[in-house]
């Protein structure tokens, strides 16, 4: 159980956190910020990088990308054999959308909530070849998880090839009942390739068991390792079928000592490699900021976030559009629709509503118009840094900024 007062208070000072105290930082969702700590040991590396290159590149990366993919591999519930780094999540769904082969006729099933990145890149695949994307329309607000389920299900038919899965989907900030329907896909002989970018670090995670086809997830969200560091985790069924989008030396090498799989995603040009070197001191500096550990971070910033959606559902006169075992560190909350004005003036998918709360309250957080201008929705972060207060402060930014919210009823 965690205590009001783990809440009210951020977790690990300036000295750890470098985020400019000026401003409230309430979107780690989108880029979070990474530890000082963790930030000087990646300094370390490069320095080591630059002392002697071919040293460091030839005679003791390998060695260093194993044990970083086995820490986290352990923390993932992965075998280290199955596990590889990719730069980010949309290079992970990129790296299997590209890799695999589709016809025309095949269907490619995604939900509304998707990515829009990851979204791209299946309409790309699937445009090339004649394929056709299927959309699982998922209900938000929602009252049930079984609703995502069915959603999803129902959608699938017999040229269903791939099902595209967020774990935890960005707009929204739904932590999607995948399990049962990976479950139901694996029992049909349809593969799975699971977006969980927000999932390492906010839910305990058992890749072997979950036994999606592919799974992909960001590092530096919510585990908060520096920025291009991502897991990309391949059923072993699967991995000979599977290629970097960098094709390299791993291709026609003569070793038998690792699997192909490794061997091809071990080496993909001369690069900066220190965020995924960064991974084990991540999790140890990380998980060393409350007694119980990882368990403990997850369990405070869910508990957080939690705590801010009803502080701002609340405030905005609105009942919780999900139940609270869809909630991560994440939590959207429906707006007013934005004024004809507004709508114009939304650009790469930012709002004059969240430009305002910056300038005016120093309040950074999304503004998210969906699924569609003029609906927009606030989306809350949980982070370690975040504290209750915050959320008060941003209810009465909303307030003020948005003189409409005082008529805002509940349903």
């Amino acid at each position: 159980m965690i205590s009001r007062q783990l809440l009210e208070r951020p977790i690990g000072g300036r000295g750890f956190w470098p985020l400019d105290p000026q401003v409230t930082f309430l979107n780690h969702g989108s880029f979070g910020s990474c530890p000082q700590p963790v930030l000087k040991f990646q300094r370390a590396l490069q320095a080591r990088l630059e002392r002697q290159p071919v040293r460091f590149l030839v005679d003791e990366f390998e060695a260093l990308w194993d044990e970083a993919r086995r820490t986290l591999a352990k923390f993932v519930g992965a075998a280290p054999a199955d596990l590889v780094f990719v730069t980010n999540a949309t290079a992970g769904v990129n790296t299997v959308l590209r890799s695999l082969v589709f016809r025309r006729g095949d269907e490619l099933l995604v939900t509304n909530h998707e990515y829009n990145a990851c979204r791209c890149a299946l309409d790309f695949v699937a445009a090339r070849v004649g394929a056709r994307v299927v959309v699982a329309d998922i209900p938000f607000p929602l009252t049930s998880p079984q609703q995502a389920v069915a959603a999803v299900l129902e959608c699938v038919t017999r040229r269903t090839r791939l099902v595209l899965l967020d774990h935890v989907t960005s707009p929204t900030g739904l932590v999607l009942p995948i399990e049962p329907i990976i479950r139901e896909l694996n029992a049909r002989g349809i593969e799975s390739l699971v977006d969980g970018a927000h999932a390492p670090g906010m839910i305990p995670l058992n890749l072997k068991k979950l036994g999606a086809t592919y799974y992909t997830g960001n590092c530096h969200k919510w585990l908060c390792t520096p920025k291009t560091a991502a897991l990309l985790y391949v059923r072993r069924d699967r991995q000979a079928k599977l290629h970097p989008l960098v094709i390299s030396h791993g291709r026609n090498s003569a070793r038998q000592d690792r699997s192909r799989f490794l061997l091809e995603f071990g080496w993909l040009g001369t690069g900066d490699f220190s965020a995924w070197l960064s991974v084990p001191e991540t999790l140890r500096a990380v998980g060393a900021l409350l007694p119980g550990g990882w368990p403990a971070v997850m369990q405070r910033n869910h508990a957080l976030a939690l705590a801010a959606r009803d502080l701002l559902c609340d405030a905005l006169q609105v009942a919780p559009p999900c139940p609270d075992e869809m909630i991560g560190s994440l939590a959207a909350v429906p707006l007013p629709d934005m004024s004809a004005a507004d709508v114009k003036k939304v650009s790469n998918g930012q709002t004059p509503l969240r430009t305002r709360l910056l300038r005016e309250h120093g309040i950074e957080v999304p503004i998210v118009p969906w699924p569609a201008p003029p609906q927009q929705l606030v989306r809350v972060s949980a982070q370690l840094y975040n504290s209750l207060p915050q959320y008060q402060q941003l209810a009465v930014a909303l307030k003020q900024v948005v003189p409409q919210l005082r008529n805002h009823r509940k349903d």
